[in-house]
């Protein structure tokens, strides 16, 4: 089997060299990420893409305003936006649309390997940055969350197994997420969560990512410590999102 995640990194190095530098400004309502996830009731991360290496094409040239529209009207408590161009087909423009659109802290999801993808980040609009413990040590987790506290940004650490779930804890990541898909085959196990959420310290949020489709889905995480959910595919294919979000959190 490839691995995905060598490639779409490799081609992440060549894009990021490119990169224009930015100086980003500090968020008006500092963390609101974090404080959008913060209850003890169903919270879900709708999530923006175009496509996807697993999936294919999803929604050829997203309406993000509309979208992030519809899921502002279903409850949804933040927006997930891809914005990596060549394998999602995502934009960093989509961050500020969505934003706009919705009223609601918006995620940045990128491979980032570099701290221009950070401060890019930010000066486009996110709230909150992915960072994924398959490609940083617990050092650059560590010196990322601080560069991101400087402007009130949010940092969601992303794992798939135990080793990457200590570097996260190490890194000092207050917001954990679990991916259930993993991105070297791309193949969904619900059950990564519900292995990897007991370990997390409870101080943290957590967050559960890919994979769910259904209220059970939401249901079966829920009994695994996770109140926080990320969800884009299942939602992005449906006619009436906003009717969708409310299915998974009502």
């Amino acid at each position: 089997m490839s691995d995905f995640l060598e490639t779409i990194v490799a081609r992440t190095r060549e894009r990021v060299r490119h990169l224009p530098s930015a100086r980003p400004a500090a968020a008006q309502n500092p963390f609101a990420f974090s404080k959008a996830l913060t209850s003890n009731h169903i919270r879900l991360i709708a999530e923006i893409k175009s496509a996807s290496p697993s999936a294919g094409a999803i929604v050829d040239n997203p309406d993000v305003q509309a979208i992030a529209r519809e899921y502002k009207a279903g409850g949804a408590a933040a927006i997930s936006i891809v914005v990596e161009p060549e394998f999602f087909r995502g934009s960093h423009e989509w961050l500020a649309r969505a934003a706009k659109a919705s009223g609601l802290p918006v995620l940045m999801k990128d491979f980032v390997i570099d701290e221009r993808q950070l401060l890019c980040g930010v000066a486009a609009g996110a709230n909150a940055i992915l960072l994924l413990a398959s490609l940083l040590d617990a050092k650059r987790i560590r010196d990322s969350i601080a560069l991101l506290d400087e402007f009130g940004c949010d940092a969601l650490v992303e794992v798939h197994d135990d080793r990457e779930l200590e570097r996260a804890v190490a890194g000092g990541a207050r917001i954990i997420g679990v991916n259930n898909r993993n991105l070297r085959d791309f193949n969904v196990d619900l059950a990564t969560a519900e292995s990897l959420g007991a370990k997390i310290p409870p101080s943290t949020i957590k967050v559960a990512e890919s994979g769910i489709k259904t209220r059970g889905d939401v249901d079966r995480l829920r009994a695994a410590g996770f109140n926080a959910f990320l969800v884009g595919e299942s939602l992005l294919r449906q006619n009436d999102r906003a009717s969708a979000v409310k299915a998974l959190i009502s």
